[in-house]
């Protein structure tokens, strides 16, 4: 089930989910919440890197650079390049309910494409990354505070026993600003 605009009102009165830089009322939408686009971003230096090894447990962090954009101008996003970003919102999930990400459609109709993993786990806290790509044929410029994706809350059949913020192998728990891939977890362990 997902919440609706009332519901969404409701709950974060009640602490189900809170969000720090409070959200406006206007970011509340019928079925979800507008989220805003970061100031930091982080592309890849890609003179520096040919490629990258997923069995190689190297540091992408290492591969990344990060960029601060300017209020004023913005950052131009070129045709076919990627960006990590990550909303201004930092978002806090009890263990009742999960959350769906979605780009905005209106971004999307321009060949900008906001994803994240799309899940997002009872118990998450942090700022939510967000991997950006041009697919136009015109760059278009980012800017920090912009509605960038909108988020649908769920609300699970029970509480979770095992929170994401509980479990050892969260990768991303209390995350800040754009993160990387940390690519440990996409083999089986031996």
């Amino acid at each position: 089930m997902i919440y609706s605009d009332k519901d969404l009102k409701k709950a974060i009165k009640e602490g189900i989910f809170s969000f720090k830089e409070k959200i406006q009322e206007e970011q509340i939408e019928p079925a979800s919440i507008d989220l805003k686009l970061s100031n930091i971003i982080k592309v890849f230096n890609f003179t520096q890197h040919k490629f990258i090894d997923i069995k190689k447990k190297e540091d992408v962090v290492h591969m990344m650079q990060t960029i601060t954009i300017d209020n004023k101008n913005g950052f131009v996003l070129h045709p076919g390049k990627f960006v990590l970003a990550s909303t201004k919102e930092y978002i806090s999930l009890s263990n009742k309910v999960a959350a769906r990400v979605e780009g905005k459609s209106s971004l999307a109709r321009l060949g900008i494409l906001v994803h994240t993993a799309g899940f997002v786990d009872p118990g998450f806290e942090g700022t939510l990354t967000l991997e950006i790509s041009n697919q136009s044929e015109l760059p278009v410029i980012l800017y920090p505070d912009m509605y960038i994706c909108q988020i649908a809350i769920e609300e699970l059949t029970s509480p979770c026993k095992d929170s994401y913020k509980d479990r050892k192998k969260s990768l991303y728990s209390k995350s800040k600003g754009p993160k990387e891939a940390n690519i440990s977890n996409l083999f089986k362990k031996k």
